[in-house]
């Protein structure tokens, strides 16, 4: 059984001759699985799973893709360009100063803040298609105080911590927010959990796509794209974790 794929908030999905199966990871729910070995999770068409040996993973070259309108910048790098419809422009705030700004579609622009883990976020223009809106994120980003992406292990150091008001609220006088978002994820951590690659413990909750595990009075943050392409076992290791005490510091 190897993971294939997981759905922010919600599980994992899983494959096993074929056939996927969903593996519920809402808050609440136990996992007691071990890991495996680890491969190119393949890819999944039409429902079924198509297996990969190939060493690398997640995915191997031929079945890893980029959405390549994440790498636009206001020049379509597609054929011809596809994106007419309103994008949203919005300002996302990361614990504990980590300031953010990025493009969707506006239809789901909530979801999509959701899916970052964005603790504080702000709607600030709309466009009529992302290519305008893309040329603005990107002037933007250019500045000091913002950045057009986050990566998880900057966001995991901000678990636990709380936002650097004066530091958000002086980004937003600069502009005329439409609509203001304040996002709980309902971990109600203490500190920071210790970030940790496993598939076992009573699920805490999500945040973006960071999986928290409370496991032997510890709690522990995992990447769940880091679970995908291990094969998944019933036997649960015994190893000894780190204590998430330690990670508490800064």
């Amino acid at each position: 059984m190897q993971v294939v794929g997981y759905e922010s908030g919600e599980g994992l999905y899983v494959a096993s001759g074929g056939a996927v199966e969903f593996v519920d990871a809402s808050p609440g729910a136990e996992l007691a699985y071990g890991l495996g070995d680890r491969r190119c999770a393949g890819t999944v068409h039409d429902g079924e799973h198509v297996a990969c040996e190939a060493p690398e993973a997640p995915y191997c070259d031929a079945h890893g893709s980029v959405w390549v309108c994440a790498r636009c910048t206001g020049t379509c790098l597609k054929d011809e360009m596809d994106c007419h419809e309103e994008h949203a422009l919005y300002l996302a705030a990361f614990a504990p100063d980590v300031l953010k700004v990025g493009v969707t579609r506006l239809w789901r622009l909530e979801t999509r803040l959701r899916e970052q883990g964005a603790d504080r976020a702000a709607h600030v223009r709309t466009f009529p298609d992302g290519r305008v809106a893309r040329r603005v994120e990107a002037e933007l980003a250019g500045g000091e105080d913002l950045v057009d992406r986050v990566r998880v292990p900057t966001k995991l150091a901000g678990f636990g911590r709380e936002v650097d008001e004066s530091a958000w609220e002086a980004l937003l006088e600069r502009f005329d927010p439409t609509e203001r978002f304040d996002f709980d994820y309902g971990l109600d951590l203490d500190g920071r959990p210790v970030a940790e690659t496993l598939a076992s413990g009573t699920v805490r909750g999500w945040k973006g796509r960071v999986l928290v595990l409370d496991r032997g009075g510890s709690t522990y943050a995992v990447d769940a794209r880091e679970l995908v392409g291990y094969e998944l076992t019933e036997e649960v290791p015994g190893r000894e974790l780190q204590s998430s005490l330690g990670a508490f510091g800064e």
